[in-house]
Order: C-alpha cells, then sequence, then structure tokens
C-alpha cells in the first residue's frame, strides 16, 4: 500500500508550493516539470528516455488503475525523475498485469507525489512555462528545498542524450532482410525499432558517439536519427554524425530529437519552447497529402519557424495546427526527412506510422 500518512511536498522554481501525500519511492528528487495529457500508456510514458531528467504531471485524474506489465515498456527501466498525480491507484483491475504502480515505483525508486490539483498546476505551467522543481516526502521544509532546487541545473543547454544511449552495439530483425538500417541511439524507443522490423528491416542499433566509419562497416540500407532527452544544440558530435550521414546519399529518418539534429545539421536552429509539446492528442497538417492526423509528442525544444522558411533546401513537410510550429521537414535533393512527433506510439494513436512505410519505400527506390 502507498505511503499514506507520509506528507510530501512540490515545490516549483518560481516559488509555487503544493503539498501531499507521497506514493512510490520516499526521498527527493529535483528536475524540470512537464505534463502529458494522456489518460493511458502511461507505463509506456515513464518508461520513454525523452523524459530522462524531467518530473512529470499526469493530467488524468487516475492513473495506476490498470497496473503495470513488463511488455508495456520502450526501455530498460523508468526514465523520469519524479511523479505528480491527482490520483495515483494502487490498486488495479487488469488480469495481465504484474503488479501495482506503487511496487512498480519504489522498485524504481521514483519518488512520487499524489493529491495535487494536476490541472491547476498544468493551467499554472502553460502560463509561466516549464522550470525546475523539487518533491519530498524526507522534509516539507521549503526554505531547505529551496536551496536544493537551486543547484538544479536547466534543462536548456544540457546534453543528457548520450547519458541514455546504449553502451553496447544491438542488432533486431532478421540477419539476412533485404534492408539494413543502422539506428544512432540518442534515446531511441523500443516500439520505433518494433515498427522498423515488423516491415522486414534488419536494424543495428549504435552508441550516440559512434564513429560514421564504424557505422558504414555494417552497410546499412538507411540511417535512422533517434529521438532523446534534453538540448540538440549541445550535441555537435551528433550533428556532425548527421552531416555525415548525409553526404552518404542514402535515405535518412529522423523522429522528435533526430528531427532537430536533422535541422542543425542543415544549419536551422533549435530553441527552447515555453512548455513544449507532450500527450497523445496533438492535431498535425501533412502539408503534402493536405490531411490531417492525430500525434503522440514529447519534446521541449523545436526547430525554429522562421529559419526554416527561408531555408531554400528545406520542405516543410507537417506543422502543428495548434501553434503552426514545425512538425516536419524534408531536404530538398536527399533521400532525407524528419518529423517532430512520435509515428511510433504505443498504445497510439496509430495515425502516422505510414511513415515508416514511407521510409522503407525511399530505401527500396534508392538501392
Amino acid at each position: 500500500m502507498p505511503d499514506q500518512s507520509i506528507p510530501a511536498v512540490l515545490l516549483l522554481a518560481d516559488g509555487t508550493v503544493a503539498h501531499g501525500k507521497a506514493f512510490g519511492a520516499i526521498g527527493t528528487t529535483t528536475g524540470e516539470i512537464c505534463f502529458n495529457t494522456g489518460m493511458t500508456g502511461y507505463q509506456e510514458v515513464f518508461t520513454d528516455p525523452s523524459y530522462f531528467g524531467q518530473i512529470l504531471i499526469m493530467n488524468s485524474a487516475h492513473i495506476g488503475n490498470y497496473g503495470v506489465r513488463d511488455g508495456d515498456v520502450e526501455s530498460d527501466g523508468v526514465k523520469i525523475n519524479g511523479l505528480i498525480g491527482r490520483n495515483l491507484e494502487d490498486q488495479y483491475s487488469r488480469k495481465m498485469a504484474n503488479g501495482s504502480l506503487n511496487e512498480y515505483l519504489k522498485k524504481n525508486k521514483i519518488v512520487s507525489i499524489e493529491g495535487v490539483d494536476t490541472r491547476a498546476l498544468v493551467a499554472h505551467i502553460r502560463t509561466k512555462g516549464a522550470m525546475n522543481c523539487i518533491i519530498s516526502s524526507e522534509t516539507t521544509d521549503i526554505e531547505t528545498l529551496k536551496k536544493k532546487l537551486a543547484d538544479t541545473p536547466n534543462m536548456d543547454g544540457l546534453e543528457l542524450a548520450s547519458k541514455v544511449s546504449t553502451k553496447e552495439v544491438y542488432e533486431l530483425g532478421d540477419t539476412n532482410a533485404a534492408i539494413r538500417i543502422a539506428v544512432m541511439d540518442y534515446g531511441v524507443k523500443k516500439n520505433i525499432l518494433q515498427c522498423m522490423v515488423e516491415r522486414g528491416a534488419h536494424v543495428k542499433v549504435f552508441p550516440a558517439k559512434t564513429p560514421l566509419n564504424e557505422v558504414k562497416q555494417f552497410q546499412p540500407h538507411g540511417y535512422f536519427i533517434s529521438n532523446g532527452p534534453g538540448d540538440p544544440a549541445p550535441m555537435d558530435y551528433a550533428i556532425e554524425t548527421v552531416k555525415a550521414i548525409l553526404k552518404e546519399e542514402k535515405p535518412v529518418f529522423g523522429i522528435c530529437l533526430g528531427h532537430q539534429l536533422l535541422a542543425l545539421a542543415n544549419d536551422i536552429p533549435t530553441f527552447k519552447m515555453h512548455h513544449g509539446h507532450r500527450g497523445l492528442n496533438h492535431p498535425v497538417k501533412n502539408m503534402i497529402s493536405g490531411r490531417s492526423e492525430i500525434t503522440t509528442q514529447n519534446h521541449g525544444f523545436g526547430v525554429d519557424p522562421e529559419a526554416v522558411k527561408k531555408a531554400e533546401h528545406i520542405e516543410i513537410t507537417h506543422v502543428n495546427l495548434n501553434d503552426q510550429s514545425i512538425e516536419g521537414i524534408r531536404v530538398k535533393g536527399k533521400p532525407a526527412f524528419s518529423v517532430q512527433y512520435h509515428p511510433e506510439g504505443t498504445p497510439g494513436p496509430h495515425d502516422s506510422r505510414y511513415l515508416f512505410d514511407e521510409f522503407m519505400d525511399l530505401i527500396k527506390a534508392s538501392n
């Protein structure tokens, strides 16, 4: 059972304080606060490497009511720094679940707080913007927590991708497959790899700082630039790798951080967003087909829209219908494209899975 008798406190960098009860591990944790609007898929969200270094508000009123299951993960463990909820549920109804959310968070040492008015908190962040915060169930002394919070680095300028990348090369799919894809891992999600394997590809996943000459020994037919956490601008090693990959004239597909890195490799800057896009319900328009799609998103940085519009060698392929931010680009004259959102979204939506088909078709046409 959760430690309902233990008080917990949430402190934001702007001085906002919220009191609640401890859930999950007992302790103190810091990170950038962000929110996710999804009602389902919370375990996949918690294990998404793109959330590394962040404290997450789940905006749905009840989280944990279908428990946790070993297969519902996007990486090898929980990646969030902390969790904030209105009602974090210890009891669950799903028969195939392996355990409760409370047990899961304790096992993964994730400090959490429940009993918080998450809708009011989300409204506050939407107004004031993303900022650092601290959760503690060890002390409720605000002055002590302010001192600890002051030592937390800002996400702007923070390179985190190399911290979540694989340490060893690994492979998935049929080794005799006709299509070989090299994946540059900056925090790749498992279902992205699965979406390529399901389409008949043999994928080989490389650590973030692998030299391109080593990657080329795999003789890939295409390159995938993965999602991941942190600020893309200080990732000089990755930007140079993407520039070198583009010279190979082979198909390139980037998702989320990979989209930002493709832009930076083409001298288009990125920027820190006011509060980012995170959730399962963001409308995006495909500027090529004219169709709209509901997308899963998780990013706090974006591609500079004015710089993209001025770049004659870049075509805008997707636009966010809420704020007109850049959601997809294509490099003219090269088989390279990217999207800011997550077409592999699991448990959904699946509106954008066609992008993996387009990547495969591009590889087949280029080889």
